[in-house]
């Protein structure tokens, strides 16, 4: 005799048949659930990927000409940025590389990559990032052949995250048009006040270099006292946030040094460009 309470196979009609409080019929439509929403998110991610991967561009060109003062709401970002020329510098000697296409490098998958990586010395390591590309792109705007400004990426340790952002500077290499930052996750209010627009406008004006050639750039504890010696190296400290501040000194004095931009700059300075 068959045993009455031996489970059984549950099939379409059984389902259908079970009460609505049955914790099996309860399973089967969560899990049912779950699969429809794996697929519709999988298929969607698929789908937005080009369009996300394009709005992201999109967002780096615009924070490359606003930090040189190009880009005004609601301008052509495209149309902006085609006056804008892109090389790839070997840091090691301050020269232009043609070995990879500077359209389509990316800086921050090349730092992964061991082929196109260096790891750093932790005595030289300032701004604690550990790799470092080998090349760097360099955004040139020009006017003709004239090149009128520099920007230029750079990254570092903060206080709870790595700061992403671009430093836009004369053609003397040596004067700062502008700092700022694209991506980080500093606290707001706080280290977040690296987004605050009166804190970035302080940059503008503000010289890199000391006269032994060594950076002297830095964001000072406190507010620059104007008049004083050195003023024009300084810059005030975020309030609250002093390793946030000490984060963003310590990646200028890195990627403004030997083994960032400086042999690379130096090169502009002797050509008079």
């Amino acid at each position: 005799m068959p045993n009455e309470n031996e489970a059984k196979p549950v099939g379409a009609l059984n389902f259908l048949a079970l009460s609505n409080d049955s914790t099996v019929k309860t399973f089967i439509m969560a899990t049912l659930v779950c699969l429809v929403c794996a697929v519709f998110v999988s298929i969607s991610a698929v789908a937005l990927k080009p369009l996300q991967q394009l709005n992201k561009e999109l967002d780096k060109k615009k924070n490359i000409l606003q930090v040189a003062g190009l880009y005004q709401e609601g301008d052509d970002i495209e149309a902006a940025f085609s006056k804008i020329d892109i090389k790839l510098v070997d840091l090691a000697t301050g020269e232009y590389t043609t070995e990879l296409d500077p359209s389509t490098y990316d800086e921050r998958r090349a730092a992964k990559d061991p082929g196109l990586n260096l790891k750093i010395d932790k005595s030289d390591d300032l701004a604690s990032i550990r790799m470092r590309p080998k090349y760097m792109p360099v955004y040139q705007v020009k006017e003709g052949d004239i090149i009128k400004q520099l920007i230029l990426p750079i990254n570092g340790y903060g206080l709870w995250s790595t700061l992403y952002g671009f430093l836009a500077v004369e053609n003397d290499g040596q004067t700062i048009v502008g700092l700022s930052y694209y991506e980080h996750a500093e606290t707001p209010g706080l280290g977040g006040e690296v987004d605050n627009p009166k804190w970035k406008k302080m940059w503008a004006g503000k010289k890199i270099y000391g006269s032994d050639g060594e950076v002297a750039i830095n964001v000072i504890k406190g507010s620059v006292v104007p008049g004083i010696s050195g003023e024009e190296f300084q810059v005030d400290g975020l309030a609250g946030a002093t390793l946030t501040s000490r984060g963003v000194s310590n990646m200028l004095k890195y990627w403004m040094g030997a083994e960032g931009y400086q042999k690379y700059l130096n090169k502009i300075q002797a050509s008079g460009v």
